[in-house]
């Protein structure tokens, strides 16, 4: 899932593991109001190729986790997002999109079924730089229907990369039985977690909520494995990006749609024109006459790889072969793994087919890119 960079305005917050980064000699830099770890001493070449080949540990602790609660809380949940919360079966994790009266993306976020059979609990998480207006959105839309119950008292952790399920096992066995989007509550290291297997590297891994309490010891007895290194925002950036993943605040945003970001997967045919419980989420007129004709899109979210070694960076514009201007670059980097500068970028959508040439101007240069499939390095989710 994203996590929005936006710059922030008030006191720096800080994070449960502050002091154990300092420790390890990160660099700090302010992320979502919080002060978080860029990259550690090894660089961050050396931490994405590390969670590519082995596991690396994020502390994405500024993220917001909250819980709804109630016999009514899937179903007033689905009011607010084009996919299908009614339908997720306990004990497992789906993608969602909260949306605007227009269409727009609010924030994306993930939620779990943590147990229908109990009255509804629904374990959410969203991206720490829209945490407060998400719950207050939440909140004021479906406040009425359950509760809507903040947790600001835990942390959150990710383990990523291959041999992530070797190290946590031995800390908590019998999470390798589990599969790519499940979880469940474990004891690891002696500390309370709820985990699910996922994350936003597209390779294997967990992400574990942790009291704030506990978090000091859990990544302790995390980086004490012989697999486990510290990753940073730096390489969590790249490394979603190989994954072809997006990046709140910079490829989708309030001003865009799902259908305009190729997030089309994300929406269930239950939610779908002609499906069961077809439409009754904000913008569902304009989304759904965009997924049924999507020659009314202006633009659409595509993958682009650069044809020379020069890195095409956010915000760069974009020309069709003949000079006129077709969109922009919102992500843009050079793939650690891939050896080869990669975007994310929108294009009108008579250029989104693939192979089709762009031309992105770098400091006035034309730099030759053409439209490519993501991931950019395939997944390697655990699907059992």
């Amino acid at each position: 899932m994203s996590h929005d960079a936006s710059a922030p305005t008030a006191p720096l917050q800080q994070i449960p593991l502050h002091g154990l980064h300092v420790e390890l000699g990160a660099r700090m830099v302010p992320f979502a109001g919080y002060a978080m770890p860029v990259q550690y001493p090894a660089g961050l070449m050396a931490e994405h190729l590390h969670t590519r080949s082995a596991a690396g540990l994020f502390d994405v602790s500024h993220m917001g986790q909250l819980r709804l609660v109630g016999p009514n809380a899937a179903a007033a949940f689905e009011t607010l997002m084009p996919v299908d919360v009614v339908g997720l079966a306990p004990g497992k994790q789906r993608y969602g999109l909260l949306l605007n009266d227009d269409g727009g993306i609010i924030d994306d976020l993930m939620f779990f079924n943590r147990d229908h059979a109990s009255g509804g609990d629904i374990f959410v998480i969203v991206n720490g730089a829209c945490k407060a207006a998400d719950i207050a959105h939440i909140q004021q839309r479906i406040g009425m229907h359950c509760d809507v119950i903040p947790m600001p008292e835990m942390a959150l952790l990710a383990l990523q990369g291959p041999q992530a399920v070797t190290a946590l096992q031995r800390l908590a066995p019998g999470v390798e039985k589990l599969i790519f989007m499940s979880g469940g509550r474990f004891t690891v290291a002696g500390c309370d977690c709820f985990l699910t297997r996922s994350g936003y590297t597209g390779e294997d891994g967990f992400e574990i909520s942790v009291a704030a309490s506990q978090a000091e010891a859990l990544a302790r007895a995390l980086l004490a494995q012989p697999e486990v290194r510290p990753v940073g925002l730096g390489a969590r950036n790249s490394l979603r990006l190989e994954a072809g993943l997006c990046l709140y605040g910079s490829d989708i945003d309030a001003t865009t749609t799902p259908v305009e970001a190729s997030l089309n997967w994300a929406i269930q045919k239950v939610r779908r024109t002609g499906g069961a419980r077809a439409g009754g989420f904000p913008g569902a007129e304009k989304v759904l006459a965009q997924l049924d004709d999507p020659a009314i899109l202006q633009r659409k979210r595509v993958g682009l790889t650069a044809l020379e070694r020069i890195p095409v960076r956010d915000h760069t514009p974009l020309h069709d072969t003949d000079g006129t201007p077709v969109g922009e670059v919102t992500s843009g980097l050079l793939g650690p793994t891939v050896n080869q500068p990669v975007a994310l970028a929108y294009v009108t959508p008579a250029l989104a087919a693939l192979g089709s040439a762009v031309t992105a101007m770098v400091r006035g240069k034309p730099v030759p890119m053409q439209v490519s499939a993501t991931p950019f390095v395939p997944a390697r989710y655990y699907r059992g």
